[in-house]
């Protein structure tokens, strides 16, 4: 649903912009504490989160894959990342969906994970 200001311009939520900021900002840092167990760097600066999205009634949809389809911790990644969104002040809850497509390369990675594992 989108509603419309008082100069007609579309609000694209219903969040209060600060509080959208604030949590979008606590989501990332919530996501950086999630690893893959055989990888030492987070998922967010390995490039497996590809979409995040905050509803108006703050229901959190985070669209992920994971490195290799047949990763060892696909059953429980998604859980993991789940419950780490789900401690966020102001997230009612959190559903993570696997995608695979596109699928995952390591051109994903930021600088951050490429200098932690010596991939330059």
């Amino acid at each position: 649903m989108t509603d419309l200001t008082t100069d007609n311009a579309p609000n694209p939520s219903a969040i209060p912009a600060e509080e959208l900021a604030r949590m979008t900002d606590d989501i990332v840092s919530a996501l950086k504490t999630v690893y893959d167990p055989e990888i030492p760097v987070d998922i967010y600066e390995l490039g497996l989160i590809y979409k995040v999205d905050i509803d108006d009634d703050r229901n959190v949809a985070i669209d992920m894959t994971l490195t290799a389809p047949g990763c060892p911790v696909a059953g429980d990644m998604p859980g993991w990342v789940e419950n780490a969104v789900s401690t966020v002040a102001g997230v009612a809850s959190a559903k993570a969906n696997l995608v695979f497509d596109p699928p995952w390369d390591h051109s994903r990675m930021s600088d951050e994970a490429r200098v932690a594992m010596n991939m330059w």
